[in-house]
């Protein structure tokens, strides 16, 4: 497994291409999962683990690994089932999210495949753990869960989602108002945190679940004879979605004519040099890791600026 981790370079050949790799695993039962590749780091067998008192329930204890002490969550018990019992057998994948580190305990890691996001699709209503899942996709007449882990984190991990006093100020407040922005993620705790960022800095939020969702919403916006630019002070896109990916639709969006001249920013848990450099070759203005509230208003209202004449373009 540890080789298969060092294809990287191979692996950004995928941008713009609208496809993904999952490591697929599964939890106590014979169901499987799926988790992007671009998130793991390292898989191993659950090392020992240290017990530390007032650990969240989900969490079974620290592992100390490559110098480093990491939580292992045990992704079965976070989903609403029973811990995983025999963790001596068990395996961690070790995940970056949102610049943090963290080990998720599975029972058993399966194999690596190569998958196109228009194979990736949301989650039926009352499907299995739909509270956390993002996707779903069939791998060998297998359906596959893509379980959302932002969410998931959220719970466990809790992080600021305010903005800090004195970031907005009522000229910005005042501005913001006629302004509105589309915003495109497949995680409903993303969504949420994301939208209550912006509406404090006083835009009004159009959110969307998925990047064909959104490229249609911009398609009919532009049928109906709206000059998108003008209409949307940006969009704030992740990368990862079912059905089409940020970069797809970035690419996309560019490729249109009536819609080229979006201002768009691509927000996501993908964290690293990778991400800086794709989002120059899809053709956004923008990069974000996720979720800094007051970045990400430092953002909205340094667009503000720039149409107001304040900084350039």
């Amino acid at each position: 497994m540890a080789g298969v981790m060092d294809s990287v370079n191979q692996r950004t050949q995928l941008v713009g291409q609208n496809r993904l790799e999952l490591l697929l695993f599964r939890l106590a039962g014979k169901q499987l999962y799926g988790i992007n590749v671009f998130k793991v780091k390292e898989v191993l067998q659950c090392p020992k683990l240290t017990i530390l008192p007032r650990l969240n329930p989900v969490v079974r204890g620290v592992a100390h690994i490559r110098g480093g002490t990491l939580p292992i969550i045990d992704l079965n018990r976070a989903t609403g089932g029973p811990g995983l019992e025999d963790i001596s057998t068990a395996f961690v994948i070790i995940t970056e999210y949102n610049y943090r580190v963290q080990g998720f305990l599975v029972r058993s890691v399966e194999r690596i495949v190569n998958m196109n996001w228009s194979e990736i699709h949301p989650p039926p209503r009352g499907t299995g753990r739909e509270h956390y899942l993002t996707a779903v996709t069939r791998v060998d007449d297998q359906m596959v869960e893509i379980i959302d882990v932002e969410k998931i984190l959220a719970e466990v991990v809790p992080m600021e989602e305010g903005i800090t006093a004195g970031i907005i100020d009522e000229q910005t407040q005042a501005e913001a108002v006629s302004r509105r922005v589309l915003v495109v993620d497949d995680s409903l705790i993303a969504r949420k945190q994301v939208t209550r960022c912006l509406e404090e800095v006083g835009v009004e939020v159009i959110a969307l679940n998925d990047g064909k969702q959104a490229l249609n919403y911009l398609k009919d916006m532009a049928e109906r004879g709206e000059d998108v630019t003008k209409e949307l002070l940006l969009m704030v896109s992740d990368i990862e979605m079912p059905e089409m990916d940020g970069y797809t639709l970035t690419a996309e969006v560019r490729n249109d004519p009536r819609l080229s001249g979006l201002h768009i920013m691509l927000h996501t848990s993908l964290s690293g040099v990778f991400n800086q450099a794709m989002v120059k070759k899809v053709g956004a203005n923008d990069f974000l890791a996720k979720f800094r509230p007051d970045e990400l208003a430092n953002r909205v209202i340094d667009r503000l600026h720039a149409l107001r004449g304040d900084v350039a373009e």
